[in-house]
């Protein structure tokens, strides 16, 4: 088979990057009946399954806690390398999102006999490379015969069991902190459907393959509690969680959310993951649009990502040094929004609150001028 008898990576795929992870519903319904046998967090255990975060945190002693994720996808770009590359920093973006490091990490990998070996052996080059960059050596994997290519990572992190980032402690009057540009998901559906602005996917690639450690290391730094990062539930719905586990609500500025170059452009033009319609399906309850958002901005912020930013929820008193030391690590931030009280038990609003545990509001983006 010659190079030009292959067929693109995403064509083999029914879905690009994490817009194929199982839609918040689905995976709510199906935690709601298996969630007590995996068990949420007690004694040593920090974190557990039932805590829907971005790991399992075990504590080994009272400096010491092991972070264990593993996350892994159809791909995303036809590039294999460059499809390495994106699942790894993904995969490791969950021990960051924790306040942990990565310490060591296995290949997943389903491939298609029909492709040739060393087509994966570019995709685990590129993994290998960025686990590289964080300083994660991978040690080896497991490998099946599968139609649909898929590739990720099962990493062990460590981090400090007092300094813990969890999306369970975001307060009212934090600010929402972004760390990376949306719009990831409608790039990646461009590739699919053989439509790519090559300006457009170029910045979507380095935006994935950077690390979120200098974001963590920040976070950590300044003494923020609560993160998330934001993947194929799109940033409202990994807002969500992070307010319902909270028990707070929030607000979001839509004029303030950053954007990759060219995401509103493919947006307009009907890019749209069947993830990012899933993500609006389900938030349809949750999320209070307000009048006038434009449709390709609700698009954008329901929009399932790939390996994207961390959001920090962040005490006002500690912004201005984290927006500071962000800066100085190369990373602009942009400050999304803000955390509001919920309503109170017996169904009065707090003040200035938009609704329940886990509800957004969604501010609209100014008038031209």
């Amino acid at each position: 088979m010659t190079t030009t008898d292959l067929p693109r990576l995403t064509a083999l795929s029914h879905g690009a990057g994490c817009a194929c992870k199982l839609p918040l519903a689905t995976l709510e319904q199906l935690m709601a009946s298996v969630g007590q046998s995996l068990g949420g967090a007690g004694g040593d255990l920090l974190v557990g399954a039932a805590d829907g975060d971005d790991a399992a945190v075990l504590r080994l002693d009272d400096e010491r806690a092991l972070v264990l994720t593993t996350d892994f996808f159809t791909p995303i770009v036809d590039d294999p390398r460059d499809w390495g590359r994106i699942a790894a920093a993904n995969a490791l973006s969950d021990v960051y999102a924790m306040g942990g490091r990565p310490l060591i990490a296995l290949n997943l990998t389903a491939w298609p006999a029909a492709l040739p070996v060393e087509l994966l052996a570019e995709v685990l080059r590129g993994g290998a490379e960025v686990a590289a960059q964080a300083g994660c050596p991978v040690v080896g994997g497991h490998s099946i015969d599968d139609p649909e290519p898929k590739y990720g990572l099962a990493v062990v992190g460590m981090a400090d069991p007092a300094r813990l980032l969890t999306i369970a402690r975001a307060r009212p009057g934090d600010r929402l902190v972004l760390t990376k540009p949306l719009g990831t998901g409608v790039v990646a559906t461009a590739v699919k459907r053989g439509a790519p602005d090559p300006a457009a996917v170029a910045a979507a690639v380095a935006a994935m393959t950077t690390l979120n450690r200098d974001a963590a290391e920040a976070a950590l730094a300044a003494g923020v509690e609560a993160a998330t990062d934001v993947t194929g539930f799109g940033l409202l719905g990994h807002l969500h969680r992070m307010l319902r586990a909270s028990g707070v609500a929030g607000e979001v500025d839509a004029a303030r959310v950053p954007l990759l170059p060219g995401a509103a452009e493919l947006a307009a033009a009907g890019f749209v993951s069947g993830g990012t319609r899933n993500n609006e399906a389900y938030l349809r309850d949750h999320v209070d649009l307000e009048a006038g958002l434009p449709p390709v901005v609700a698009t954008l912020l329901h929009d399932a990502q790939t390996s994207g930013g961390l959001l920090l929820s962040v005490a006002p008193d500690i912004l201005g040094g984290l927006v500071t030391d962000l800066r100085e690590r190369g990373i602009e931030p942009a400050v999304v929004g803000r955390v509001l009280p919920a309503r109170l038990n017996d169904g009065a609003p707090a003040l200035n609150a938009p609704g329940a545990a886990g509800r957004i509001g969604v501010r609209r983006l100014p008038p031209p001028r």
